[in-house]
């Protein structure tokens, strides 16, 4: 199965997916980001777009790395991403969904809530992911379908449990203190610090 998680920036897509990811065996997170930085380091900038999913390789390359992992990995693929424009979510979700199961699932949460969270990660309000804030809050309720999470008050564990709820996985139970998931916590925001 891969599990989409889907959602505006700051809405925890990371977080989520690692911790799902923890509690859940065998399971992979795949980040289409990690291409898009590739591909933003290794073509000329003047061909470079600002946001790299206007890129059609990044589309294509990560649609076919998706496609090879799932016909390999015996496990649930997590790919936490935001996806947003209807025609780009046809060209990776709906065909991954031709071929395997996939279940979107998308964190939404307020836009004070978001920008609250962007702050503690020290992104302002003129940051490049809170000027897509109400791009995504308009997409997610117009044109973007999935099960829908409202993370508003919710923790992280709250949401890890109702996106595999959705997803239909059985969770490890998780043994790890407070420090201990503060810790990881910490180590995941830091390790996806760009």
């Amino acid at each position: 199965m891969i599990i989409w998680i889907n959602g505006a920036f700051g809405s925890g897509k990371t977080q989520t997916a690692y911790e799902l990811q923890r509690r859940l065996p065998g399971s992979y997170v795949y980040d289409p980001e990690n291409c898009g930085y590739f591909i933003r380091k290794n073509i000329p900038s003047g061909i470079c777009t600002e946001d790299f999913q206007d890129c059609p390789l990044w589309r294509t390359f990560n649609f076919e790395m998706l496609d090879y992992i799932a016909q390999r990995h015996t496990g649930d693929i997590i790919v936490p991403m935001t996806i947003v424009n209807p025609a780009y979510y046809d060209e990776l979700i709906g065909r991954l969904s031709k071929v395997y199961d996939v279940r979107h699932i998308i964190l939404y949460a307020q836009k004070e809530t978001l920008l609250k969270r962007l702050a503690s990660r020290l992104e302002g309000r003129h940051s490049w992911a809170a000027r897509q804030i109400d791009r995504c809050i308009r997409a997610f309720d117009e044109e973007i379908a999935g099960y829908k999470i409202h993370t508003d008050g919710m923790t992280i564990s709250q949401v890890v449990e109702n996106a595999a709820a959705i997803a239909g996985v059985p969770l490890s139970e998780d043994r790890r203190n407070g420090l201990q998931k503060l810790f990881d916590r910490i180590r995941t925001q830091y390790r996806h610090i760009r």
